[in-house]
């Protein structure tokens, strides 16, 4: 057991008033659920819910060489993002294996904002403070400098246009501007991991709970109700994203996790991982690397992740992660399956739990798709 003290974000004890449900999440004191999970993820899909992700992490690069230092240490296309606008990508290691998966948001010319998962905030910023070096730019650690308010669900451009005169209809998925919000200066993201639209607003500590409270006020008609981590992973999974530790890891590249597409071979200059990541694609288009599918439940048992997949009485694969959907009334789960037994519809594959295999259909993911 680690003896190191739990971190709390600005809204812990707005949390406690509220009567949630604690639990430590990568060394951070985080509300888990404040009521009913299965209450909090439907109000997400048919209304919408205020989120604290104040745990992640936030890394400034600035300098005249911050886009061609992100091309290097990153395995994304950084230098094409335009001002205001953000991009998914991930930091691998030189063996090609995943660090992390992170949210890259340009700021300005010569500044970015670079989201990591709480889990590995340190670790990506020391590999980026490493890899500056003989650059023309600064990694600065922000973790500190923001609180970090997600508010999901389609009510969400309702609630927020009633507090900001912000562009939001102009502000395309994927896109950050700044503004201010109930009178707090923001960074407005329309980012979000629930599968809905939505936006995540970056703003100082020290306006956290004033932001929180405006938010929950203008809400308070539609619907929006405070949601833990609990609730977020559920809509995650519906919505097919991966969760690093899950999904992603360093035993992985991305071509193993079926997302080579976010490694950019064709940008400039030579980037960390380029070699190994090189074989791996190849590897990849020769031999096919075991597929992320969808896997719903005939019965009722909820599959956990490290279970194992099997079929005609082998074991074909992995379940990375499971939980009842209360979306589709049905135990689902994310499994990395053998090629052959990936296509949707695949019959006689199941779930090993607990010495009971358990039958499942394989599913094209993402199990939901929010209607546009």
């Amino acid at each position: 057991m680690s003896s190191t003290p739990l971190r709390h974000t600005a809204l812990d004890a707005l949390h406690r008033s509220l009567g949630a449900t604690m639990t430590d999440f990568a060394g951070w004191d985080m509300p888990l659920r404040y009521g009913s999970e299965r209450d909090e993820h439907i109000a997400v899909r048919t209304k919408a819910g205020i989120f604290d992700l104040s745990h992640m992490g936030e890394i400034t690069v600035t300098g005249p060489q911050a886009a061609a230092f992100l091309n290097h240490a990153l395995v994304g296309n950084i230098a094409s993002v335009g001002v205001g606008r953000a991009r998914y990508t991930m930091i691998c290691r030189a063996d090609g294996g995943i660090l992390d998966d992170l949210i890259v948001y340009r700021l300005a010319e010569s500044e970015y904002m670079v989201v990591a998962n709480a889990s590995n905030a340190q670790i990506v910023l020391d590999a980026l403070t490493e890899r500056v070096a003989g650059f023309d730019a600064e990694v600065r650690d922000d973790r500190d400098a923001y609180a970090l308010i997600a508010v999901q669900g389609p009510e969400s451009p309702g609630i927020l246009k009633s507090l900001t005169d912000a562009d939001l209809d102009g502000l395309k998925y994927y896109a950050g501007l700044p503004g201010t919000v109930a009178g707090v200066p923001a960074l407005i993201a329309r980012t979000g991991y629930t599968g809905e639209d939505g936006f995540e607003l970056f703003v100082k500590p020290e306006h956290a709970v004033e932001l929180w409270q405006a938010l929950t006020k203008a809400g308070e008609g539609v619907g929006l109700v405070p949601c833990g981590l609990s609730c977020r992973d559920t809509l995650r999974l519906e919505a097919g994203m991966p969760l690093y530790g899950h999904e992603l890891s360093t035993s992985l590249t991305p071509f193993d996790a079926g997302l080579g597409r976010v490694v950019k071979f064709e940008k400039e200059g030579d980037f960390v991982g380029r070699e190994a990541l090189e074989r791996a694609a190849s590897r990849a288009a020769e031999n096919p690397p075991r597929v992320l599918v969808g896997l719903v439940a005939e019965g009722r048992r909820v599959p956990r992740a490290g279970y194992p997949v099997v079929a005609g009485g082998e074991v074909v694969g992995e379940v990375t992660s499971g939980a009842p959907s209360p979306t589709l009334g049905k135990p689902i789960a994310m499994a990395y399956v053998d090629a052959a037994h990936s296509a949707p519809g695949t019959a006689g594959v199941g779930v090993d739990i607990r010495g009971s295999h358990e039958p499942y259909e394989v599913v094209a993911l993402p199990f939901y798709k929010r209607q546009k």
